[in-house]
Parts: C-alpha cells; structure tokens; sequence
C-alpha cells in the first residue's frame, strides 16, 4: 500500500520556487556588474590608447618643428624697398659693413641716397646724412665704377626683358600679369572667364616668346620688365560696402 503525503495546509508556501528566483537574480545582476566592469575597462583602455596617440602626433610635430627649416629673413635692402614703397618721401643712408658694388646699386635702386661704411668717422656720416637731406646722392668713390657697372646691367636687362614682353598681345600680357600674381591655370581661367586648354594655350605662347621654359622664368623675366601683378579680386560683398 503506498504511501499518501499529507494534505497542504491552506497558506502554506513552499520556499523553493523563491529560492531560485533569487539565485537567477542575483546572477543576472553580477553579469550586469561583470558587462559594466567591462565596459569601463575598454572605455578606459580607449582613453589610454587615445592620450597616447595624442602624446605622439605632438611628439612628432614637435620634432618636424624643429627640422623644418627657418623661413630666410629679409635683408636691410629688402625692407628699405618696402618703406620706400610705403613712404615714398622717405630718405635713406645704408650704413654698410662692406663696400659691395652689387649691394650698393641694389640699395640705390631700392630708394637709397647714400651708401656709407660702417668704420667711417662721424664727420663723413653727417656729411652724408645733410647731402642726402638736400637731394644729394652719395656713394663713395671707390664704389662708383662698380656701382655704375651694375646699374647699366641691370638696365640691359629690363631693356632686353621690356622688349621681349611688348612682343605679347593684350591677351598674352593679362595672362603673364596673372602668372605674376601666382595664379595657376585653372584660377586664370576662372578669372578671365576663359578654358583651362585656352588659358594652356596662351601660357605656352608667352613661354615661346619669352624664350623661357618656365613659369618662374617667365615671371623673372617680367619683373625685370616691370610688369606688375594682376589685382586680387574683391568679392562682391566686399566692393558694395559702404
């Protein structure tokens, strides 16, 4: 006869079923830990991995700073012609530390009136300085042949550079103006409202009759001529401001 298990009281819970409810809660909240752990762990590992690719491009640009080579400064003769530019008014003595020729007909043709050696006396430097308040132009004597010389080559060479560039049609000369400018074939054309292979084409011409082979040869050769640049464009916004 088999046994017959006594009857449930009314209320009564049995404490298993809750028991495991529990455990799989508890299990699910340390998977839950356990993503989070992980999860701040890549974040931090992302973070150390991101400062340190920031630490090398710095690294690394600092090291190209120090590589790259310094930009050349201009000489006194460069910054004299600047201020003549700027003050056409303006009067100058060179104050030399060796008697050069060339430098001295380049400072004359900068906007110079006076070339004096560092090691002269006081007296010849307010001499110059009052010659030069009168319009005078002073250059020592030893240097005039020399300085002469070279102001008669570099007149040839605009000369022979003035007649190369009358050669050019108007169409020709806009386009050396703007290769003096520094614009390159795609921006002329923009700006003459003309094709890329048309503007090739003028290009090529003022090449031919410059007797060049190049761009910066044939902008050398204009600035000897005395072509100036062509004038940046102002955009329109700009030009109807009041």
């Amino acid at each position: 006869m088999s046994a017959v298990p006594p009857p449930r009281r009314p209320g009564a819970v049995s404490a298993v079923p809750g028991a495991v409810a529990r455990s799989a809660e508890q299990v699910r909240a340390e998977q839950l830990r356990a993503e989070q752990a992980r999860a701040e762990q890549l974040r931090t590992d992302q973070l150390r991995t991101d400062q340190l690719r920031t630490d090398q491009l710095r690294a690394d640009q600092a090291r190209a700073e120090q590589l790259r080579p310094a930009a050349p400064q201009p000489d006194g003769i460069t910054l004299l012609g600047r201020l003549r530019r700027a003050h056409p008014g303006l009067r100058a003595v060179v104050l030399a530390t060796v008697d050069d020729p060339h430098r001295a007909a380049r400072a004359l043709h900068a906007g110079a009136t006076g070339w004096v050696a560092k090691e002269s006396s006081l007296a010849r430097l307010l001499a110059v300085v009052r010659g030069v308040l009168r319009d005078e132009t002073h250059v020592p004597p030893a240097l005039l042949t020399g300085v002469i010389r070279e102001l008669t080559t570099a007149r040839r060479d605009r000369t022979e550079s003035e007649r190369l560039v009358d050669t050019l049609t108007p169409r020709e000369k806009q386009i050396l103006r703007c290769m003096v400018a520094g614009l390159g074939r795609q921006a002329v054309a923009e700006r003459l409202y003309l094709s890329p292979h048309t503007v090739r084409t003028h290009m090529q011409n003022v090449l031919g009759k410059l007797g060049v082979h190049s761009t910066l040869a044939a902008v050398a050769v204009a600035r000897r001529a005395g072509v100036s640049p062509a004038e940046p464009v102002v955009p329109p916004s700009i030009a109807s401001a009041p």
